[in-house]
């Protein structure tokens, strides 16, 4: 489609670039991708790997990457850069859109120091917001507005997302709070651990979980899915558990590592978790399946357990 339209501007999920990664390179360098002029990236954070792939495959290392935060709820980009204006940083949103404030903040609403872990609120209205639920004020008040307590009367908005700021103010969106693990007291960000398994040669794509651990509290469960010339062995697994050591540290090692040919999606390729929690878990999936693009996976993913 890029070679026949002359397509400029491509934005697309971090799913589905880490599906073209895995796929391979002649796909792209098999056609005529000088048509495009800046790519852009949304729906969830996006690992550096996939990044710096997509800048020089896809983009040939000319095209800006817009990597856009924002909600249907804001109506807009909040977090993001300005192409040719903002400079870019491999998996990080950059910085507010002018005239958005925004701030990592701990649950007693305090800001935190440079590299923690938080809460990403925003400080101030802003002209596309949401302005209610329908026919459920007090919802959208409770939800939004009262999670995080009022500082000097002043309340913010709660974008349900946890993130981190950066020496140099860049924020890097770690996923939803809810997929934030408390593993010996630590809280870990999903995202970082599925950055340091996809960092990895032999895996194309990475799910990662909490599991209910009586030690730990949470332990760290794995979905992989392996580049297609590598094969699944416990050797492997014990290499890339000492690989997210390397990477991170030794609190964020996969307990488990289960190896797949396929993850749970949504049809805009957003990863369904709570179907591989209750698989981590060994429960009964719980919830509604009929947004998942292919169903079958499931049952593999079951299966093979």
């Amino acid at each position: 489609m890029v070679q026949k339209y002359k397509v400029t501007i491509f934005y697309t999920a971090p799913t589905a670039i880490r599906a073209f990664l895995k796929m391979g390179d002649q796909h792209p360098n098999a056609r005529d991708l000088s048509s495009l002029r800046i790519l852009g990236t949304v729906g969830e954070p996006i690992n550096p790997e996939a990044w710096m792939w997509y800048h020089k495959v896809i983009g040939g290392e000319k095209c800006p990457i817009i990597d856009t935060w924002w909600q249907t709820e804001t109506g807009g980009f909040m977090i993001t850069p300005l192409p040719g204006a903002i400079a870019t940083k491999p998996g990080s949103a950059t910085k507010p859109f002018p005239g958005i404030l925004a701030d990592i903040v701990d649950a007693e609403g305090n800001p935190v120091g440079a590299n923690e872990g938080g809460y990403l609120v925003v400080k101030h209205p802003w002209p596309s917001m949401m302005r209610t639920v329908y026919g459920d004020d007090a919802r959208f008040r409770r939800t939004y507005w009262e999670h995080i307590p009022p500082k000097d009367g002043k309340y913010v908005y709660f974008a349900g997302d946890g993130a981190r700021k950066d020496e140099d103010g860049y924020f890097w969106i770690m996923g939803r709070t809810d997929d934030v693990l408390n593993v010996s007291g630590h809280r870990l960000g999903t995202m970082e651990i599925e950055s340091a398994l996809v960092s990895h040669p032999a895996v194309a794509e990475a799910a990662v979980v909490g599991r209910k651990d009586e030690l730990k509290g949470e332990d760290v469960f794995a979905f992989v899915i392996l580049e297609g010339t590598h094969s699944a062995s416990d050797e492997l697994k014990a290499e890339l558990k000492q690989h997210v050591v390397k990477e991170i540290g030794a609190i964020a090692r996969p307990g488990e590592i289960r190896f797949a040919e396929g993850l749970p999606k949504t049809r805009s390729g957003k990863i369904i978790r709570r179907f591989l929690r209750n698989l981590a878990s060994g429960e009964e999936l719980v919830g509604d399946a009929t947004t998942m693009e292919d169903q079958s996976v499931l049952e593999k993913l079951r299966t093979e357990s």
